[in-house]
């Protein structure tokens, strides 16, 4: 049973950093899989923020996040981190990793089979 825990959430004034950790726990047969960060904000769907690939570290940022977040993988400690910097307000919400046992990766949520319990980042103005 894989399991995917975050954590490094917390409260930061705007133009702060987080960095958030996700860290994949139980059997994996491969070191290639999508790791990916999702967030969800009150009342909104949730949104993808940005994926990496274990396979070749080929990376991938939505438009809100590009030039302020950067996804990275540590392969030995089985550990995906995805750093923020210029935090804004707007960037508020629960923010979720996720694993997707294939060689392709998409920002699309219902693409992705393993779920962690989320971290709460809130930026304040």
């Amino acid at each position: 049973q894989v399991q995917l825990v975050e954590s490094g959430g917390g409260s930061v004034q705007a133009g702060g950093s987080l960095r958030l950790s996700c860290a994949v726990m139980g059997y994996i047969d491969s070191r290639r899989y999508c790791m990916a960060w999702f967030r969800q904000a009150p009342g909104k769907e949730r949104e993808g923020v940005a994926w990496i690939y274990t396979g070749g570290g080929s990376t991938y940022y939505t438009d809100a996040v590009k030039g302020r977040f950067t996804i990275s993988q540590d392969n030995a400690k089985n550990t995906v981190s995805l750093q923020m910097n210029s935090l804004k307000p707007e960037d508020s919400a629960m923010y979720y990793c996720a694993a997707r046992w294939r060689s392709w990766c998409t920002m699309s949520r219902d693409e992705y089979n393993f779920w962690g319990q989320g971290t709460q980042v809130t930026v304040s103005s």
